[in-house]
């Protein structure tokens, strides 16, 4: 049985469980490939490319409706839980795990569920579905729905929780950064944190909505043990989402400290600029006046005259250098 995330990506995979660990491949092609099992006799997972010509008509000879259908071939889909019939229609999101991608690029996967099938429709490959097979693989496989269900959202909240921690240790170099007072920090580095935080709590916390709706149904395949299950995905994505809000918060208050120490450093050049001008401003008033070209300037047919102005000038210089220090410019 081949893993989505290792090997090619067939447009429909179709797998019959026994209710017991174990799974068997159909040939997709065959008849009656996604017809529900007999009550007693496991259930059934297939697997649809979205971007597959046939999905349509796969959905359709599956005997879904059109409102199912169109639920699961939506273009853009949210986190949601609504039930339809004898049903339930779940849409959910994991972190993108992919080679040379970006975490917060988020992959959806629309599911319908029953009692006696499991029909979801991926667009890009999910990690957290290879999970799943590896399991079947190894024999212990979901034994219904409902622990199919619960099963495969405690593994999207654990692919989700490295993506998080990833995120923490990078703000918490920064802050180091900070404290060590190192050399400018990139701007664009934590705004790229700060980006990839939001974006992943906007799908996480409806997760989180749609799986509390999900696990207080009145579905008659759903086992307590399931629903705990639920409870306890739930709860992992809401204190991702707490870590994620605080990682928000914690860039933020990077950047003010960024701003802060910008605006110190800025103010300790004007205050050097405003020594700089307040001292030789007089100088120059009183140079630019002995340079004026008319007659009567003082000295004028000195010889010494010219190092006599210039002693006037460092002393008048000091003066001001010492007036300005008392004054507390230089603190």
């Amino acid at each position: 049985m081949s893993r989505p995330d290792t090997a090619p990506h067939p447009d429909v995979m179709v797998i019959r469980l026994d209710g017991r660990g174990g799974a068997r491949t159909v040939d997709p092609a065959g008849e009656g490939a996604m017809a529900p099992p007999e009550e007693g006799d496991g259930f059934l997972w297939a697997h649809i490319r979205l971007g597959a010509a046939e999905t349509p008509e796969r959905l359709k000879a599956a005997g879904l409706d059109d409102f199912v259908i169109d639920a699961l071939l939506a273009d853009e889909t949210r986190p949601r839980c609504t039930v339809h019939g004898d049903g339930v229609i779940v849409n959910l999101r994991g972190v993108n795990l992919q080679a040379g991608a970006d975490v917060e690029d988020m992959i959806s996967v629309r599911l319908w569920l029953t009692a006696t099938r499991v029909i979801g429709v991926w667009r890009r490959p999910l990690t957290a579905t290879a999970d799943l097979l590896a399991s079947i693989e190894r024999g212990r496989g979901p034994v219904s729905p409902g622990d199919f269900i619960s099963r495969f959202v405690l593994r999207l909240a654990d692919r989700a929780e490295p993506a998080v921690a990833d995120l923490n240790e990078l703000v918490d170099d920064l802050e180091e950064a900070l404290l060590e007072r190192q050399p400018e920090i990139e701007r664009s580095k934590l705004s790229s944190i700060r980006r990839t935080a939001i974006i992943l709590r906007r799908y996480l916390m409806p997760q989180r909505d749609a799986l509390t709706t999900l696990e207080i149904e009145d579905l008659d395949w759903l086992s307590e043990r399931d629903r705990s299950h639920l409870r306890e995905a739930a709860e992992r994505i809401y204190r991702l989402g707490e870590d994620l809000d605080s990682i928000r918060d914690r860039t933020q208050i990077i950047s003010e400290q960024i701003m802060d120490a910008r605006a110190e450093r800025l103010n300790d050049r004007m205050l050097i600029l405003s020594i700089v001008a307040a001292i030789f401003l007089p100088l120059s008033l009183l140079t630019g006046l002995l340079g004026i070209n008319v007659d009567g300037i003082p000295g004028a047919e000195n010889p010494g005259a010219f190092w006599v102005v210039c002693l006037i000038l460092l002393v008048l210089g000091v003066l001001l250098f010492l007036i300005a220090r008392r004054l507390g410019m230089f603190r």
